[in-house]
């Protein structure tokens, strides 16, 4: 019977413990990036139209309808925005710190779990590795005392601890690819978001300045 043929829980027994951690780790990946996908969809609007329908209120003179208008908005954009519209009237070294300060609190909220996603990404090819190890380590344990008991190896002998070994290899492969490739990508949308975010800003301090 075939790797693909064998069902998850044969899988698990055969790797070992260390398929314990391994799984665990998979768990919470897939939490990390269903969560981070849910707050994306959450968050997801148009920067653009967001910027275009602030700008025509500051132009008809319509501060407080703007700032209601970022209140409303679950983009971090808004809330940068909105951080700059309090402060209407003021320096503009001020009206730029505001935004700052604002862009400071929105930023970890994005990052917000990327680290441990980073983390078990990174870990879990090294949980596959030490499984390996444990498996041949197993292999020559099993070797030594057959021949300390002049016993014949036979090939049935080895295979449990090269196949515990194979396996946790491949568990720990099959969840640090997909990891890293949400990792990166999770990333590229951040600094998208943060890009939006200081040009907005940038905008905005313009449209203030000729008010």
């Amino acid at each position: 019977m075939g790797i693909w043929q064998m069902n998850a829980w044969e899988l698990i027994v055969a790797g070992g413990p260390l398929m314990i951690p391994i799984i665990l780790c998979s768990l919470f990946a897939l939490a990390i990036v269903i969560e981070k996908f849910i707050y994306f969809s959450i968050i997801k609007e148009n920067p653009q139209n967001i910027r275009t329908t602030i700008f025509e209120y500051l132009k008809e003179n319509k501060i407080k309808e703007a700032i209601a208008f970022c209140e409303e908005s679950p983009s971090p954009i808004s809330k940068v925005l909105e951080a700059g519209l309090l402060k209407f009237g003021s320096p503009k070294e001020e009206i730029k710190e505001a935004l700052m300060d604002a862009s400071q609190l929105e930023i970890p909220k994005l990052e917000k779990r990327l680290t441990a996603l980073a983390t078990i990404a990174q870990i879990a090819p090294l949980l596959g590795l030490l499984g390996t190890v444990t498996g041949m380590a197993a292999c020559f344990h099993t070797i030594q005392v057959r021949t300390t008991s002049m016993n014949l190896i036979a090939p049935g002998d080895l295979a449990g601890g090269i196949w515990e070994a194979l396996l946790t290899t491949i568990a720990g492969l099959m969840i640090a690819i997909p990891a890293y490739v949400a990792y990166n990508y999770l990333v590229s949308r951040i600094n998208r978001f943060i890009l939006e975010m200081e040009q907005s800003a940038t905008e905005l301090v313009s449209h203030l300045s000729q008010i």
